[in-house]
């Protein structure tokens, strides 16, 4: 490749900077000027423009395949940026177009607001139904449950159950119904064996201070018939004494029917052994009993420990809790 024009005359084969020598001179070559493109050689194609001088939005018509070359073609005639061209038609000129008018989107009003939408308030107020009836349910639940523990008994119902404390107390029970039902003091009571009334120690709350000694030998015993039960169900058989400073035990048949736990007469008063005054208490037994009269016997029985004065016996409604 030499400087100039190689015979080719065409761009590939010029040479830019063939103005700087000789033989370029002599073949034309010309500095470039106007900053274009061709180079300085005769027919080049140079498309500078001047600023401001290109119009936007027009269609440049693509150059003619055989016109000379670096030429530039004329350029179809087009409209302004936005203009139609006029071989174009509308559609909706066309017989059987496009119609004129825009379908607006379902749901949107052409006013700015919504139509046909959600129903915001709707919603809102089925939220507040929904957490309504949770919280209904969850009061209902809180609400409801079992009787305490006087439906957990240990035992049938032909069977007594017990359960003690050293200061028990009647659970779900008014103090008018507790009245209502029957009490008695050791002298209202039938008995058994040696068992025998004396008052010979101080501190038996019942009347004249009376209550039962002598029950420490088996097959001693004091028996209650109980009159005026309002109802068949559960009720819970209290049962005052003391002991000296020992726990003792006692066997408690209801109706004829032996309970397996026995009537347990702890120590809760803590009384020194032997002190038959300082060790009065009570403690109670769950038991099952019949509408009208029913009988409560408690007994010294082989196995039993039955060093204790018994002073009263009385009855609650339901199972106590303590």
């Amino acid at each position: 490749m030499t400087s100039g024009n190689n015979g080719a005359s065409t761009p590939e084969d010029e040479d830019p900077f063939g103005y700087l020598y000789a033989d370029g001179q002599a073949n034309g070559a010309q500095p470039p000027s106007g900053g274009g493109y061709g180079y300085g050689y005769p027919n080049s194609v140079n498309r500078s423009r001047s600023v401001g001088q290109r119009q936007y939005g027009q269609q440049q018509a693509p150059a003619v395949p055989n016109g000379p070359y670096g030429q530039v073609p004329q350029q179809q005639a087009q409209g302004g940026y936005g203009q139609p061209s006029a071989h174009y038609q509308a559609p909706e000129t066309l017989p059987g177009g496009a119609p004129t008018s825009q379908q607006p989107m379902p749901g949107y009003s052409g006013g700015g607001g919504r139509s046909g939408g959600p129903n915001t308030k709707g919603l809102l107020i089925g939220a507040i139904a929904v957490v309504a009836a949770v919280v209904i349910g969850i009061g209902i639940a809180m609400a409801g449950g079992d009787d305490k523990k006087n439906d957990s008994g240990n035992g049938a119902a032909s069977t007594p159950s017990t359960s003690q404390s050293s200061q028990p107390s009647p659970s779900g029970t008014d103090e008018a119904s507790v009245k209502e039902l029957p009490k008695t003091d050791a002298k209202a009571l039938a008995l058994g064996g040696t068992a025998a009334l004396t008052s010979d120690v101080k501190g038996a709350k019942a009347d004249g201070g009376i209550y039962v000694g002598g029950f420490n030998q088996v097959g001693s015993s004091v028996t209650w018939t109980v009159n005026g039960i309002p109802k068949t169900g559960k009720y819970s058989l209290y049962t005052g004494y003391s002991v000296p400073g020992k726990d003792a035990t006692a066997t408690l048949t209801v109706n004829g029917t032996a309970s397996t736990t026995p009537v347990g007469m702890h120590n809760y008063a803590h009384a020194k052994e032997g002190d038959y005054e300082k060790g009065w208490t009570q403690t109670y037994n769950y038991i099952q009993l019949n509408k009208g009269t029913n009988t409560i016997k408690v007994s010294c029985e082989q196995g039993n420990q039955c060093d204790a004065l018994i002073d009263q016996l009385w009855l609650v409604n339901g199972w106590v809790d303590s």
